[in-house]
């Protein structure tokens, strides 16, 4: 049953509603070609007019609302302040009251007026940016660069503006330079990213070829160059940008007013959110980069038509394409990246004829058979743990998957189900889930799972808006694994994990353990195709609404929204003091409770498990020094205003670095697990080296994760004492 459908069975009364937008909107009958104005004012009705209807709860569109949406859309246009003058602000500030009554009008002045202004605006920062880059910069002088964008005001004019553009270029380019001497010095430079800050991004001291000696002008020479680079390619990129792109960004600036989870789908997006919620596409398996000379291809999927014919290779640049043999080949070169994608995908066991410029230089017309490509980062993966001869399963579940178009196809549910059945052949003691980073999926997926390792009862409850509640229960499914069980969460679980989480918490089967709770998004979406809601009009796809029609309940009344699960047992991380989740989002919907689902506990007490752990964690080094590490993040995340003389900056970077060196420790920590493979998944490795490496990259990780490590000796812990309890 596809989205839509599920949204007609479930939302029966609405359906009345919906029936009469066709007779609505069908005086829109526009003469204009597909991307048109007219097109905007079809989708900002139907999208605004099917939300007022059907979302759980639809906020009041007034001037309230409308300062919202004004402040959210500009934020969005432009979040680093480098565009938009207060002059500019001063003309849109005439529309901050006006969004609701324009959205009444479908009038689209304001939007007109910003989407012609930001690409003016962005033509005009690409001559700023190429100016300032082709002099040297002075770092002799004392000045400082302010990345507090939230509070920094818009510039007074173009020649503020372009001092503004002075100093953030002076920055990118200083800390390039930085790095340059740093490796030119034979030391290593440590490079901060988004997860941590004891990533090494270069140790020079290993490299055996010689670093050759450039003079100071040399080096910062290069890195203005490097700088100009990736302004260019990333101005290609907004260049590709249609006026469509820019309108679902004003769309999307109403549409998340809603709620955080409420967001318009255009074609394109629609497409990569069903393979993601799928884990699978018809194609080539191929990943595609666009380059001057023509679109580049930059990785091959494994298994995949692409990889599996031996004729393309990654760095091969596709010129042309075609559908057929005997076509004339449209030329992709300057193409819109997604409309090369168009062309190249298609249904599967049907050819397509690429036109392939081989890195030697060569050309030749390459055909391949599209095949469904299966994204394996998306499935369920396992791997056995062994520790002083005993042996437990690990079950990694990036995602709730399923093919709503196709429920035969792969599910996270069946396939969960088949890697328990497989680590118990192998003699597992327990069971690791570990759903850190999962943002949730499928909900009858996750009822479904929940009957794999608990018997037979409510899983989770669900409130529509007219208040309606209903019990989702597991529809008997055969428990498959009844042993020992920890849960793993970080601050990133989310919707569908939180569920399930919540109900082995609540029916006290099993442990959860990670971050001080998970992400707080207690919500339910369907997505609506807008195109089975109203066939005939004259613009081709309108892509797809995912709107929030439900909350979702705890089985024991309360909500995980904004509150999350709470863990039985907390683990540092390096997010433990910063504050992140569905609680810090301004338009999040509020956490109630309701009533008790009637079900029936397990007689589990694991107060002297808890105990154990939260003793071993306190004396555990690695974990003081996530801690540690993770306050000392805390403390610099507020830190904005940069040195752009060079002696301070380099300084300030000696002073990071020096403090980094100790938590360098973290990256290098290694357990005493032993992982291996299931004996499925090593016939598999033995005529597939890129999956082999895949998951020897894998082991190693996990051979580093304190995380997997506590989650084993819990596990051995509850194996201890259910066998004292037995005496």
């Amino acid at each position: 049953m596809n989205a839509i459908k599920l949204f007609m069975k479930r939302n029966y009364k609405v359906i009345l509603i919906l029936l009469g937008i066709s007779a609505l909107l069908w005086s829109f009958m526009p003469k204009e070609p597909k991307e048109s104005p007219e097109k905007d004012q079809l989708l900002l009705e139907l999208v605004t007019y099917l939300l007022d209807r059907t979302h759980y709860d639809p906020p009041k569109i007034d001037d309230k609302f409308s300062q919202k949406v004004y402040k959210e859309y500009l934020k969005s246009l432009d979040p680093m302040k480098r565009y938009f003058t207060q002059q500019d602000m001063a003309e849109f500030s005439e529309y901050e009251l006006l969004i609701d009554d324009m959205i009444l009008m479908k009038d689209l002045s304001f939007f007109d007026l910003s989407y012609n202004r930001i690409t003016q605006r962005m033509q005009e920062a690409k001559s700023i940016y190429a100016e300032v880059l082709a002099k040297p910069f002075d770092f002799t002088i004392d000045e400082t660069f302010d990345a507090d964008y939230d509070s920094l005001p818009y510039a007074k004019d173009q020649e503020e503006l372009k001092a503004r553009w002075e100093k953030q270029l002076k920055l990118n380019v200083l800390s390039t330079l930085t790095d340059n001497l740093k490796i030119q010095e034979g030391k290593e430079v440590i490079e901060e990213d988004e997860d941590s800050i004891e990533t090494i991004k270069k140790d020079t001291k290993k490299d055996t070829k010689p670093v050759e000696k450039k003079s100071f002008e040399q080096l910062e020479e290069e890195a203005r160059d490097s700088t100009l680079k990736s302004l260019n390619e990333y101005f290609d990129m907004l260049n590709d940008l249609e006026r469509k792109d820019w309108f679902s960004i004003y769309l999307n600036a109403i549409v998340e007013r809603y709620d955080p989870h409420t967001f318009y789908f255009a074609p394109e997006d629609k497409e990569k959110f069903d393979a993601s919620m799928s884990g699978s596409f018809e194609g080539i398996g191929a990943v595609l980069r666009k380059k001057p000379e023509g679109v580049e291809i930059n990785e091959l999927v494994p298994g995949g038509p692409a990889e599996k014919s031996k004729k393309i290779e990654v760095g091969d640049i596709i010129l042309k394409v075609a559908q057929t043999a005997d076509e004339e080949p449209i030329d992709v070169v300057g193409m819109r990246l997604d409309n090369v994608v168009k062309l190249i995908k298609g249904k599967k066991e049907t050819k397509v004829y690429l036109t392939i410029k081989k890195i030697d230089g060569t050309i030749s017309v390459i055909s391949l058979m599209r095949e469904m490509i299966e994204i394996e980062e998306t499935y369920a993966k396992s791997a056995v743990i062994e520790l002083n001869g005993k042996k437990y399963g690990l079950i990694h579940l990036p995602k709730f998957y399923i093919d709503f178009e196709n429920k035969d196809r792969r599910n996270a549910f069946t396939d969960v189900q088949k890697e328990i059945k497989e680590l118990k052949q192998q003699g597992i003691e327990g069971i690791i889930m570990d759903l850190r980073n999962n943002g949730g999926g499928s909900l009858s997926t996750v009822v479904d799972m929940m009957g794999l390792f608990a018997k037979e009862g409510p899983v989770v409850q669900v409130k529509s808006s007219k208040g309606k509640q209903q019990v989702l229960d597991d529809k008997g499914t055969p428990i498959v694994w009844e042993g020992p069980l920890v849960v793993l969460v970080n601050n990133f679980s989310a919707s569908a994990s939180e569920i399930f989480a919540a109900a082995i918490q609540d029916y006290k089967r099993g442990i959860i353990i990670g971050s001080k709770h998970t992400y707080g998004k207690g919500t339910v979406q369907n997505l609506v195709d807008l195109n089975e809601l109203l066939s005939k009009q004259p613009f081709g796809d309108l892509g797809a609404l995912k709107v929030t029609l439900q909350k979702f309940y705890r089985i024991n009344g309360g909500s995980t929204q904004r509150e999350g699960v709470l863990s039985d047992i907390i683990l540092p991380d390096r997010y433990s003091y910063i504050d992140m989740g569905e609680r810090d989002l301004d338009n999040a919907m509020p956490w109630d409770k309701i009533e008790r689902a009637d079900y029936v506990a397990y007689k589990n007490d694991f107060t002297p498990i808890v105990n154990l752990s939260r003793n071993r964690i306190k004396t555990n080094e690695q974990f003081n020094l996530i801690d540690e590490n993770a306050q000392w993040i805390n403390q610099r995340k507020d830190e904005k205003t940069f040195a752009l003389n060079l002696d301070k900056y380099q300084e300030r970077q000696k002073q990071i670095e020096e403090k980094a060196k100790k938590f360098k420790a973290i990256s290098k920590y290694k357990n005493t697990l032993k992982f291996s493979s299931l004996p499925s998944e090593i016939e598999r490795v033995a005529t597939d080296t890129i999956l082999e490496d895949k998951r020897d990259r894998w082991h190693e990780r996990l051979q580093g994760d304190v995380y997997i490590e506590e989650g084993v000796n819990i596990l051995n812990d509850l194996k201890s004492f259910s066998a004292e309890k037995a005496k």
